[in-house]
């Protein structure tokens, strides 16, 4: 399973259709993608694993979320007053 999942972020190209987020705007999507990536981080790291399948879901946000947004919720992460449960 690691190998496809491996072969997947090595042949990404952009963030592919997600039936949850359906429409043009896709901020929620953004959002969405860079909570669960910092959510599989903390589960994967806490348990010892590999944090290679995390790598999808950053590679999704930073498609699609300007950096702007990125650096600020990185910033509201370090401080603690992040609005996302992570």
């Amino acid at each position: 399973m690691a190998d496809v999942i491996e072969e997947k972020i090595k042949n990404y190209k952009t963030a592919p259709f997600d039936a949850r987020f359906p429409n043009t705007n896709q901020t929620r999507n953004c959002f969405q993608n860079y909570v669960d990536f910092h959510r599989c981080n903390k589960a994967l790291s806490s348990k010892g694993q590999e944090i290679t399948p995390c790598e999808w879901y950053q590679r999704v946000y930073k498609s699609l979320c300007p950096m702007s947004w990125v650096e600020k919720w990185d910033t509201q992460i370090e401080e603690g007053s992040f609005a996302g449960k992570i």
